[in-house]
């Protein structure tokens, strides 16, 4: 979600990249929905490893998983800034539907307030 996020509401100030230290395989589709949802295009996202992006420059890296901010990132080239913007993994989400998606939208509605007040 924050990929697209960043990329949709920085329109061209941004290009964000999304991986993990440990990728699922597939994007989770209540995230593709709810960004559909929100009026956000997600494309064909697929999983990554951050492991593809080892040595790449990058300005900013941002990790929103608890457990990903505490591990070490790959190397990547030059100097960047590090944010790490906690946010509940809403595929770790129980209940109903309708708290399932509410717990993707509550992740979609954080990630974006924080895209608005730190990158815009």
């Amino acid at each position: 979600m924050a990929e697209t996020l960043i990329n949709a509401l920085g329109e061209g100030r941004y290009e964000a990249v999304s991986a993990g230290s440990d990728p699922a395989g597939y994007v989770h589709p209540k995230s593709i929905e709810t960004l559909k949802r929100h009026g956000f295009d997600a494309g064909t996202p697929h999983s990554k490893s951050w492991d593809e992006f080892a040595g790449q420059h990058f300005d900013l890296v941002i990790t929103v998983c608890d457990a990903a901010a505490a591990e070490a990132c790959p190397a990547f080239f030059g100097t960047h800034e590090k944010l790490h913007w906690s946010t509940p993994d809403p595929a770790k989400a129980a209940g109903s539907s309708k708290e399932i998606n509410a717990a993707f939208d509550e992740a979609c509605f954080m990630l974006r307030q924080r895209i608005e007040k730190e990158l815009l």
